[in-house]
């Protein structure tokens, strides 16, 4: 793994978040992506370097390339390095962010509710863990 590999920061917390992640290390076949829950310390420092107040779980992020992404273009610029048929998501990066935005607000505000919230943060398996920034 590259010394810029993409990083995902996701509420550690959340359901659907950690099935996200599940998702994500299940069909990153090339294990680009590195992960870190924005309530560990390497995901507040991250977040910080990008003037993002830690406590802001209301979205994933990822750090491409020096860059941060949030909402759904960092949801599509993940499915895009998935590969086939994730990439095909791409298309949607045509609709104007404030409308791909409203809709993934809603999911994000309602996450708890619809999918669950675990009472503590997901840790990696041993399988998993050089993956993962804690």
């Amino acid at each position: 793994m590259s010394e810029t590999a993409p990083i995902v920061v996701f509420d550690g917390y959340c359901s659907l978040c950690n099935g996200t992640v599940d998702f994500i290390l299940r069909y990153d076949t090339k294990e680009e992506f590195l992960f870190s829950a924005n309530q560990h310390e390497a995901g507040k420092e991250l977040l910080i370097q990008h003037g993002i107040e830690p406590e802001d779980v209301t979205t994933v992020f990822l750090i491409e390339d020096g860059q941060l992404y949030q909402r759904s273009t960092a949801a599509l610029r993940i499915a895009r390095r998935l590969g086939f048929p994730f990439a095909l998501a791409w298309v949607f990066m045509l609709v104007p962010s404030f409308i791909r935005d409203a809709v993934y607000k809603v999911i994000a505000r309602n996450r708890y509710r619809w999918f669950g919230k675990r009472d503590s943060c997901r840790l990696p398996t041993p399988a998993e863990r050089a993956r993962f920034l804690i």
